[in-house]
């Protein structure tokens, strides 16, 4: 592809290095950018390095979060008790959007994938397990919401094995999400009701 200036060539490299993005729609946000007022586009690469430098991790739960503690775990009318183990920051939003649950979360960062190098001590299993094992947080369940694909089977079975020698709770949501699939494409509905509907994990 042909661009007019290396300024340009320079911005679409950048854009297309996104997800999903080409070629051909990170030349057209570039001339978008180029469009608008020159406040506008720098107010976006403010934001944009904003939330690269200043994005922080909740300490307990290690979903993103502007203060040490992120807005769940600091809420009150949040049940503590009861924990939901997740794979990412998305699965957090796909699970608030369904208003099914009243929990807090626990944030792993992956999932075990042993083709890729992903151990269980690269993901965040030793914290969830203060957590369950510190009497003072009372822990009365532990759901885990993975993905129902090969990994997220296997690292359910690890963390099960290591939260069986605590007097917890261990559940999983029901399998209305298809296998294979991702809990950020489920369709609210269904991803509520597999929370609400969720079964012991064996």
């Amino acid at each position: 592809m042909n661009y007019p200036s290396k300024l340009i060539e320079d911005a679409v490299e950048e854009i297309s290095k996104l997800p999903g993005i080409g070629k051909k729609t990170a030349l057209r946000l570039a001339l978008h950018l180029l469009k608008r007022e020159e406040q506008q586009t720098s107010q976006l690469a403010d934001a944009l390095v904003s939330m690269r430098t200043q994005t922080r991790y909740c300490r307990q739960c290690h979903t993103i979060a502007d203060e040490d503690l992120c807005q769940i775990c600091a809420n009150p009318r949040r049940d503590a008790q009861l924990i939901c183990v997740v794979e990412d920051t998305r699965d957090v939003l796909a699970i608030e959007n369904t208003a099914q649950f009243r929990g807090v979360y626990h944030v792993l960062g992956g999932l075990i994938n042993p083709l890729e190098g992903v151990g269980p001590a690269e993901l965040q299993i030793e914290s969830l397990m203060e957590r369950v094992a510190d009497p003072k947080n009372e822990i009365r369940e532990v759901i885990l919401a993975l993905s129902p694909t090969m990994q997220g089977d296997t690292t359910s079975f690890y963390l099960t094995k290591r939260l069986r020698q605590y007097a917890v709770k261990i559940t999983t949501i029901a399998r209305g999400i298809p296998i294979g699939g991702d809990l950020e494409y489920a369709d609210e509905i269904t991803l509520g009701r597999s929370i609400i509907g969720r079964v012991s994990y064996e």
